[in-house]
């Protein structure tokens, strides 16, 4: 599938997404919601003007206020790009599939959802001194905060990290670098696997002569798309007001840029990172028939097995987004209730 398709894709998905608010059901819910506000030290400085206070969303169990002793395993969940913490709730219909797992007997989780849009709509969860250390947010100060505010399990084998597009690849960036931090993954319709190529020349313009953060937020899709890129993956602190550079200098394409990009792709990185991923006991991935991104996805499990690394692997009948709740409910959370540590029972000795 080509480039454009993948994103026009990701462009339907959100507008599925949009107006999608799980905040309003969860008095209802057996799930306690919290939104809460996490300064991200690892973000402090950054050339975009990205902001060091971060919205999360947090579900709580429903026990967890009437079992005080207890403690808790904790999922991370990475949303996709165009998408923030609010609107990836709703694409995994919480706190409807945390309940609906609950009522299947499925243990008790603490679900943390954190806000990584930016200026071009999404972080990447990469580090750069353009948007900030966005992989240092996730894996030190978001972890430390729900661990020194909640009732956690505050070890990586009670730690879990999902995420969904832009999210699915966030988890298996972060998961290959970070096995210190989490036990388990578990990655949905992953975007960006693969060497990225310079958007269609129409396209590439029209980001060239985009001169200001206001243009640049009225810009389409692929066109934001290839700015967030540039800003995870190719900054430059010497080319206000952006500060990134492009995949093409008057429509010429630049080789060295396409091979900066080309060293965030997961299956590039794979090798450097297979002893990480060994540490894992098991990874899990899925992803649509009817998505672009099942073949760059069918080739990481490949890649994994033959690496000795645990990788399961399911394609479901579906696109890139309408069963992402279902598949949350079914998959993700019986996936993590089996790896992750869930600690001793209250008022048992370990």
């Amino acid at each position: 599938m080509s480039l454009i398709l993948r994103f026009r894709l990701c462009a339907v998905l959100i507008a599925v997404c949009v107006g999608l608010s799980p905040l309003m059901a969860v008095a209802q819910s057996g799930a306690r919601f919290e939104k809460i506000r996490v300064h991200a030290q690892a973000l402090e400085g950054n050339l975009a003007g990205e902001s060091e206070d971060r919205d999360v969303i947090v579900y709580l169990p429903a026990d967890y206020a009437t079992n005080p002793d207890r403690r808790y395993p904790v999922v991370y969940g990475l949303h996709g790009y165009a998408m923030d913490a609010e609107s990836f709730a709703g694409l995994l219909q919480t706190p409807k599939s945390l309940d609906a797992a609950r009522a299947q007997g499925l243990p008790g989780v603490i679900l943390v959802l954190p806000d990584s849009r930016t200026l071009h709509n999404g972080s990447m969860y990469s580090s750069s001194i353009t948007i900030g250390d966005w992989e240092g947010f996730i894996t030190r100060d978001l972890v430390a905060y729900i661990d020194a505010h909640y009732r956690t399990l505050p070890e990586r084998r009670s730690r879990g990290l999902m995420g969904h597009s832009m999210g699915g690849y966030g988890a298996v960036r972060l998961g290959m670098k970070y096995p210190d931090v989490f036990g388990a993954l578990y990655i949905m319709s992953p975007c960006c696997l693969s060497a990225r190529e310079a958007p269609p020349a129409p396209v590439a313009a029209e980001v060239e002569n985009t001169r200001t953060r206001e243009a640049a937020v009225k810009l389409d899709f692929l066109q934001r798309a290839t700015f967030a890129v540039a800003a995870a993956w190719s900054p430059n602190p010497h080319k206000p007001p952006f500060f990134v550079d492009l995949p093409t200098n008057k429509g010429a394409v630049d080789k060295e840029v396409l091979a900066r990009w080309a060293a965030n792709a997961p299956l590039a990185m794979l090798d450097q990172y297979v002893f990480n991923l060994r540490r894992y006991p098991a990874i899990a991935m899925d992803v649509g028939d009817e998505d672009g991104f099942r073949i760059d996805a069918a080739e990481l499990h490949r890649r994994l097995t033959d690496s000795g690394v645990n990788s399961r692997f399911a394609i479901y009948p579906g696109d890139h987004g309408n069963r992402i709740g279902q598949r949350f409910e079914t998959h993700v959370l019986p996936f993590f209730a089996e790896t992750l540590d869930f600690g001793p029972e209250p008022g048992r000795k370990p």
